[in-house]
């Protein structure tokens, strides 16, 4: 009976010892269809949560009950023929299910420890030796610290339990998922515990799970094997939680806002809306190629037209690119577009929504810090960024010539800096950059990385000629009306006043700008359907893209676009 693991997920044993270990799990999974019990459980009706059973801890009751115990065993040892009283047990009765995590004892008494996806202080199983690594998170210090396991302690005791349920226990393997139903008490100890009357198997593991305390801490592993990690280590397991009820709390924001949350096509027949590569694909039925989605823009623009006037997408968008700790070729964002608004609205909508989440998660968290002038400030790696003040503002050209001392409409001397820089200044061929190309490429090297990663920062008016989606400055038209925002010296999003001048669209949609290489091609598709969209009518109208992975490594404090995404692209292994 395999009751501790001696190989981790991994296998660090030779791969002879890691099939005597799967072998000695296929076996016990034999004794307990020998039990008349199926492995792999059924419809189960009736559970609550490991916290919530918790919760449900009558402590009167218990104590009542030790008493009457108490006074029946002190009968008994001053005369072993007194009559016992009649104990009533008003404990409560709960039904819940866990994975087994420990395992301890043997005879008439074994201790389980198991492990739902809820969250608590975290707990040392009776009878388990002193341990001086027991009780350590799995993964380093992170914002989750303080949500560890709400693992329940079992005690299956022979004579409480019905014969085949002690029968099961003791062919129990760690990992193995139980359902457990009994009464709660507290040991001597003072840990609360489910008395067992009855445990029925629900999925008999056949691989043996990571060391008891470590969790899996090969960081490779995590990621690719999330499945162990969510189990293991219960901060992967809240992060990603507390990421699901961020975005239901953006969409409450949004819907109380009249936005409508719409669906727009992933196999798309142009590849639009935003400056990526497409991943190709092929529809057999029609016999056509298509594109995975970049962007739903051009189809939300098309539900404008139609009469939508505001509406938004969480859209998994996907490009291919590149792979690093802030890129992932999946991700999701969220683009909303308003009828009547512009990059102005948009920046008030950015600003009012990531500053809702951040309150959000920081209360979530525990670490919300209200200063004197009631500023919300989230730790995001060695930053204190502070969502609570207004979000700071400067233009394109101010933060060019701020941080590169001449102004971006002085094309020589951006031609010479970027020289001495080693930028890049031609394409492959050799074919000269556009001069407005240069200039960006300065203004990403130099300009962006000046903005106080700790305040949210929005750059408006970038240079048209990088935005043909967007509706130049009436003013200058030589500028766009779009603004980037920068928080964590990431950035978060873009947003537009958009173009709906469908004459000048069509012609923004043939415009190519001069040496321009595959690796950034912008907008070369003519999306003919989307300019007789424009000629029917849509209204003036702002629109936003927010990065949601990124924005969730900031507001959780995590190191990684990997930390946030639940499956994350992996190379696959050999």
């Amino acid at each position: 009976m395999a009751t501790t693991p001696t190989t981790t997920e991994s296998g660090s044993d030779a791969g002879s010892s890691t099939h005597r270990l799967e072998q000695q799990r296929r076996e016990n999974r034999d004794a307990v269809r020998a039990l008349g019990m199926n492995p792999y459980g059924q419809r189960t009706d009736g559970l609550i949560t490991l916290a919530e059973a918790k919760a449900r801890y009558d402590e009167a009751a218990d104590q009542k009950f030790q008493d009457a115990e108490q006074t029946n065993a002190d009968a008994r040892k001053a005369d072993p023929n007194a009559p016992q009283i009649e104990i009533v047990d008003g404990r409560p009765i709960v039904k819940v299910a866990g994975r087994v995590m420990l395992k301890r004892g043997q005879g008439k008494l074994i201790w389980l420890q198991i492990r739902d996806h809820t969250t608590g202080p975290a707990v040392m199983i009776e009878g388990q030796e002193a341990d001086d690594d027991a009780g350590k998170p799995a993964i380093e210090p992170s914002p989750f610290r303080g949500a560890m396991a709400s693992d329940l302690q079992i005690a299956a005791s022979k004579k409480d339990v019905n014969e085949s349920s002690f029968e099961l226990v003791k062919q129990l393997d760690l990992g193995d998922i139980v359902v457990v139903e009994g009464r709660l008490g507290r040991t001597r100890k003072g840990e609360i515990t489910v008395w067992a009357n009855n445990v029925t198997m629900a999925s008999k593991s056949i691989v043996p799970p990571p060391e008891k305390w470590s969790g899996l801490q090969d960081i490779e592993q995590r990621y690719r094997k999330r499945y162990v990690d969510l189990y293991t280590n219960p901060e992967a397991m809240q992060a990603f939680k507390l990421r699901s009820r961020m975005m239901s709390r953006m969409r409450e924001y949004l819907g109380n806002q009249d936005f409508l949350e719409v669906d727009t096509p992933v196999l798309q027949a142009m590849a639009g809306g935003a400056a990526a590569r497409p991943f190709r694909t092929h529809m057999n039925a029609l016999d056509i190629d298509l594109f995975m989605r970049i962007a739903p823009e051009l189809y939300l623009k098309r539900l404008m037209v139609g009469g939508m006037p505001r509406v938004y997408e969480f859209s998994r968008n996907f490009r291919n690119e590149g792979v690093d700790k802030s890129h992932n070729p999946e991700f999701t964002s969220l683009e909303l577009y308003q009828a009547f608004g512009n990059y102005e609205t948009m920046a008030e909508i950015a600003e009012g929504l990531i500053r809702d989440a951040a309150s959000f998660v920081a209360s979530e968290l525990g670490d919300r810090d209200d200063t004197a002038s009631g500023d919300l400030v989230l730790p995001y790696l060695d930053h204190q960024i502070d969502y609570g003040r207004p979000f700071d503002r400067i233009t394109y050209a101010e933060l060019f010539e701020s941080a590169l001392g001449f102004p971006m409409t002085d094309t020589a001397k951006a031609h010479a800096e970027a020289e001495k820089r080693g930028l890049k200044t031609k394409t492959e061929d050799g074919t000269q950059l556009a001069d407005i190309l240069i200039v960006n490429e300065l203004f990403e090297e130099v300009a962006e990385p000046t903005i106080d990663p700790a305040r949210p920062t929005f750059v408006f008016d970038y240079p048209a000629a990088l935005s043909p989606l967007t509706r130049p400055d009436p003013e200058n038209p030589e500028l766009a009306q779009r603004w980037d925002l920068f928080i964590g010296g990431m950035e978060i999003g873009p947003a537009y006043t958009e173009l709906n001048d469908p004459d000048i669209q069509e012609a923004k949609f043939r415009e190519q700008l001069a040496g321009i290489d595959d690796e950034e091609t912008t907008f070369r598709t003519f999306d003919e359907d989307f300019v007789n969209a424009l000629k029917v009518g849509m209204p003036p109208a702002g629109g936003l893209g927010l990065g949601i992975d990124r924005l969730c490594m900031l507001l959780m404090n995590q190191r990684t676009i990997r930390d946030v995404i639940l499956f994350p692209m992996m190379r696959p292994e050999a």
